[in-house]
């Protein structure tokens, strides 16, 4: 609030806060610690707003541990709150000084936001022509009334690199600067407004001037506005072409009648077509190919056998994609965040303001819906409080019953939560929406093994009648909502299930993801049953049960190759091959998983999807990090950096970072120095899709802390050791998590060492506690077998530090044997190695990391064959035994 609204100016944030201050919106608290927080919906995010190290300088009478933070007092509003009338002040001689015409245009343009496009001025301009309206805007741009973008993406980028000097640098944005003498007014008002036309969106330089310009209407005119920007901007609120243009909550405007312009029988059906509805000549032909194509896998077929038959299936599609003539790729990448923020957001605003408190939830809840499938828990969250406000609102209105609506705004509080790794509250969510959607969760064992019998019958019925499902007509659409919302609901509940330690939670878990399975068939949509079929296959994969997971990955796979080759068909089966690279690496078939990542990376690129193309090199990085194929993994982390870097993708760009530092301090080179990696930390650890999200942060500050061990720097190690403490607690069942959680184990590993060192009296204690929560995350069902050899390779060392050499030497065999099985090269070389240096009696040197990280060759050395690759592998930190005896 305050950084847009003054500007960087500091007389304009002055006035901003006595503004605040006079109305008492500003309330102080002291700040409670986060372990005794009882972490509830409305402080889930609130509770990570500390004051930064720079601000605590300059704060009188400061004392640690007696913080303050500054709150909003509860049911403020900030975009409602009147300027201060200095600021307004300022902003009127502006507007005075302009000539009529352009008073006109930028009162108008107030209604619209902060942020418009020229299509939407034009419709709300009072006789105006496209000529005049651009002729004007050239004007107001000069005069740096508003700034103009190309795009969605160049806005974004404008206000993220320097928000306070955005009015300043908008022309070096979207002007080449002219060369030689200066050319004359008319000509650069020419070229003004040719770049106005093609920079098609506009921004008020400063906020003040809109909020301004926007009081000067009355309340009707105010209404009468509002209803012609929300009429326009109706015809484009769903989903881009490149996602079929659905909703962000799918089937969610078959549910309510929200809108204003009646549909024409063209847009019923292109609607219609955006959900995957076919007509009978499409259902009739895909009953054909079904019967052609069902007997893939027929034959008694090994699984090597159905391993290449997969991945040569996979190079046919992709060469297909690759033809032209096939016409089967996206012409452009997904546009739905440029939608969301210049369409929907401005459409939600605009019912607000016209009282239509139904139809501005029902956009709020495709807001939260779409900030989620971009991967921003804390704009979703946002948006989320503000519909929680209209609900409270309507439930009063006796003429007002949408339970739909209810029941997905608790699937997406279940969403964030679960992401945010609070599993108590995302539970509780999921619970209260299946309740709202008909389909209740057990929540006792009798209930839990009836059901568990219902479902095993529906389970039998639904994968022996699939061919009956074919020919029987699809549920309607606002069931088909509410299946949607359910196998959202179901997905999240078996993990949250199977994180839970008691005996019994693995029932209500296998009955969550059964019931996932069981919905997804009834929709008879091949993607949610395709989902569902290799969420099944993760749960018996974690369980240990074979049978049933190979099972089930083959009926993915037959499903997908009874699909027509068509767009939607194509995105389906890159998913299929995604999500089982993903599976693949967590189970630690490292050489399955880089075949499949490296075919998804691929698919993903031709279907111009870049944050699904981001995270699948994400994870084919770390399967050939730990397969030590160097080569590969720096030319997948070029692409990986080159994407970040074109789509601002920030949590590609910390997964980069994450694994250089991993590359340093396990592979033996140098890609990128460390103090860019630290720089990289200190500039975005509150960033806030980082920062509301579980897992990247915590194995960036475990990385780092573990690097500070070795060096024996431990005040710097406790710093950023207990930053990854505090975001332990926040337990998801993902990769990500395990792999900062076997971190900050290496990083306590090494800290209980110095203990055993000075002889902490302590010591004994906290490695028999270290080791059996090693061994507790060895025996959760949700980690995943490929962090077993680093698990043992750390409880083994614990062994040896408490003098158990017996335990030490099972294992460090036990994790080599799993090295061997997963061809997981990086831990058995260093795990040979340990062994070698525990068993052996050469002395430690007091130095040895710092004499390793001076001595570690750049990637350019390696590549150059000016360091033999022997000799990078045997770069490797050795864990020293500072016992008196040897145990063994």
């Amino acid at each position: 609030y305050l950084a847009e609204g003054s500007c960087g100016i500091p007389l304009y944030c002055e006035e901003l806060l006595k503004n605040l201050d006079h109305h008492r919106v500003l309330v102080f608290q002291t700040m409670e610690s986060e372990e005794k927080t009882n972490v509830t919906w409305n402080n889930l995010f609130k509770n990570f707003a500390k004051p930064t190290e720079d601000l605590k300088i300059f704060t009188l009478g400061f004392e640690e541990g007696n913080e303050e933070v500054c709150n909003l007092a509860s049911g403020v509003r900030l975009k409602n709150l009147s300027p201060p009338a200095s600021l307004k002040e300022i902003s009127l001689v502006q507007l005075d000084s302009m000539s009529l015409s352009h008073q006109m245009l930028v009162r108008c343009a107030a209604i619209t936001g902060l942020t418009f496009t020229t299509e939407l001025l034009f419709e709300i301009l009072p006789c105006w022509n496209m000529k005049m309206m651009i002729s004007a805007l050239a004007t107001l741009v000069e005069s740096k009334v508003f700034g103009c973008f190309r795009n969605g993406k160049e806005l974004r980028l404008a206000l993220k690199q320097n928000t306070a000097s955005f009015e300043v640098n908008y022309r070096s944005l979207s002007l080449k600067p002219t060369e030689g003498m200066a050319r004359g007014e008319e000509e650069d008002h020419r070229e003004l407004e040719s770049q106005v036309i093609e920079y098609h969106i506009i921004r008020f330089c400063k906020p003040m001037m809109q909020k301004t310009a926007y009081e000067l209407w009355l309340k009707d005119q105010k209404k009468a506005m509002h209803l012609k920007c929300a009429r326009f901007l109706e015809e484009n609120a769903h989903r881009c072409d490149h996602c079929r243009s659905g909703d962000f909550i799918p089937f969610h405007h078959f549910t309510v009648d929200i809108r204003l312009n009646t549909l024409d029988l063209d847009t019923i059906r292109k609607m219609a077509k955006s959900h995957g509805f076919r007509t009978e000549e499409e259902i009739t032909s895909s009953r054909m190919e079904i019967s052609k194509r069902s007997e893939m896998f027929s034959e008694n077929l090994s699984s090597e056998e159905i391993r290449e038959k997969i991945l040569r299936f996979l190079d046919i599609i992709i060469t297909k994609m690759r033809t032209p003539e096939e016409d089967i790729i996206p012409l452009e990448s997904c546009q739905c965040e440029e939608i969301l923020e210049l369409v929907i957001m401005p459409l939600a605003h605009h019912f607000l303001a016209l009282g239509e408190n139904n139809k501005a939830l029902y956009y709020f809840l495709e807001i939260s819906s779409a900030y989620l499938i971009l991967g921003d828990n804390y704009m979703a969250y946002i948006y989320l409080n503000e519909g929680e406000r209209l609900l409270k609102t309507l439930r009063k209105e006796k003429s007002w019953s949408k339970t739909f609506e209810s029941a997905a705004f608790y699937t997406l509080k279940g969403q964030v939560c679960f992401n945010m790794g609070q599993m108590v509250i995302a539970k509780k969510m999921l619970r209260k929406a299946l309740k709202l959607l008909n389909r209740v969760f057990p929540s006792n064992l009798i209930s839990l093994f009836l059901q568990t019998h219902v479902e095993k019958n529906r389970n039998f019925h639904y994968v022996n009648q699939n061919q009956q499902a074919q020919e029987s007509s699809p549920p309607g659409k606002k069931r088909l909502a509410q299946l949607y919302q359910q196998t959202t609901c179901f997905s999240l509940l078996w993990q949250i299930c199977s994180l839970n330690y008691f005996f019994h939670y693995k029932y209500y878990s296998h009955l969550a993801a059964m019931m996932q399975v069981n919905t997804a068939m009834e929709t008879q949509d091949d993607f949610q049953i395709v989902k569902a079929y290799l969420d099944y296959s993760l749960y018996h994969h974690l369980a240990g049960y074979q049978g049933v997971w190979f099972k089930y990955e083959v009926m993915a796979m037959e499903k997908i190759f009874n699909l027509p080759l068509k767009l939607e068909s194509i995105e389906i089966t890159t998913y299929v091959a995604d999500k089982l690279g993903y599976i693949k690496l967590l189970m630690g078939y490292l050489d399955l998983a880089i075949d499949l990542g490296s075919r998804a990376h691929k698919m993903w690129s031709l279907l111009r999807n870049p944050n699904k193309h981001c995270l699948v090199l994400c994870w084919l990085c770390k399967s050939l990090f730990l397969k030590s194929r160097n080569k590969q993994l720096i030319q997948v982390l070029g692409w990986l950096w080159d994407l970040s870097i074109a789509e601002e993708h920030i949590f590609s760009k910390a997964f980069f970072y994450f694994i250089c530092l991993d590359i340093m301090l396990y592979s033996g080179f140098v890609y990128r120095s460390f103090d860019e990696c630290l720089d990289f930390i200190y500039q975005n650890e509150d960033n806030k899709i980082l920062k509301f999200q579980s897992g990247m942060l915590l194995g960036l500050y475990s990385c780092t802390a573990i690097w500070y061990a070795r060096l024996q720097e431990w005040d710097t190690f406790h710093i950023f050791s207990n930053k990854a403490k505090n975001l332990m607690s926040r337990r998801t069942p993902t990769a990500l998590y395990y792999i900062g959680m076997s971190r900050y184990m290496e990083g306590q590993v090494l800290y209980l060492q110095k203990q055993i060192e000075e002889q902490s009296e302590t010591a004994q204690d906290s490695g028999v506690e270290l080791l059996k929560n090693l061994e507790s995350l060895i025996a959760q069902n949700t980690t995943g077998p490929v962090f077993y050899p680093r698990l043992y390779h750390l409880m083994a060392y614990v062994c040896i530090l408490i003098g158990d050499g017996q335990n030490c030497d099972l294992f460090l065999n036990t994790a080599l044997q799993l090295c061997e099985t997963q061809g997981n090269v990086l831990e058995k070389c260093w795990m040979n190695m340990s062994k070698e240096w525990w068993y052996s009696s050469s002395e430690f040197t007091e130095d040895q990391w710092l004499q390793t990280i001076l001595n570690l060759p750049s990637w350019e050395k390696v590549v150059s064959g000016k360091v033999n690759m022997q000799d990078v592998q045997r770069n490797k930190f050795l864990m020293r035994v500072n016992i008196l005896d040897n145990p063994f």
